[in-house]
């Protein structure tokens, strides 16, 4: 990581530059998807890619750095929260874009590919951090709004209720295989609402 606190690659760039690195991150998620983290081979991502290997290895360095930069880019382009004034309501927006995510063949073969890397390398976990600290960082607003209006009591830790949300749905997704569902969303919504309000995340 540098001091600016980027890993390689993670710069947004513009132009060819821009091409480039979108062509090298749809490759990595192929590659994933179809191998595993196994399949992160620099020149054989730049084989897919159609791209340099010199430009590869000079802007990424390491598979995991690549894969790094690749779950910044998810980050990036995730869907922004949704406030409707209602917290269950929001929270089942939440719920229904975990589902939709994972229940998607190419998004939920990606995330099992990341998830599993993550498990035996440390990079590779960090970077898998830093997306879902972004991501309860964008919904935890909701909660805090809820709040506001009276709908949980004050010290409500609004990080936790948008865990306590998507919680039980990769439970479903990775270890029970239950069926994952826009019902099983709403229930999950419902559940982290309703404890919410009754004080259970009071910090």
């Amino acid at each position: 990581m540098t001091d600016a606190g980027h890993v390689p690659g993670s710069v947004r760039p513009g132009g060819r530059t821009a091409r480039i690195r979108t062509a090298v991150l749809r490759a990595a998620e192929d590659a994933l998807i179809e191998c595993g983290f196994a399949g992160v081979d620099l020149a054989e991502i730049a084989r897919r890619a159609e791209v340099g290997k010199t430009t590869v290895y000079r802007r990424w360095g390491t598979p995991q750095a690549l894969v790094a930069d690749l779950l910044q880019d998810m980050a990036e382009q995730s869907v922004r929260r949704t406030e409707t004034g209602v917290l269950a309501d929001d929270l089942r927006a939440n719920a229904r874009l975990v589902v939709d995510t994972l229940t998607d063949p190419r998004q939920g073969a990606l995330f099992k590919a990341v998830i599993a890397a993550a498990t035996h390398d440390r990079r590779t976990a960090e970077a898998l951090h830093r997306f879902y600290a972004a991501r309860i960082t964008e919904w935890a607003p909701v909660v805090d709004q809820a709040v506001a209006r009276g709908e949980a009591p004050a010290g409500t830790d609004a990080a936790e209720v948008v865990r306590a949300v998507s919680a039980p749905l990769y439970y479903r997704f990775l270890v029970s295989g239950d069926p994952l569902d826009r019902t099983v969303a709403d229930r999950s919504a419902h559940a982290a609402a309703s404890a919410a309000a009754a004080g259970a995340y009071v910090r």
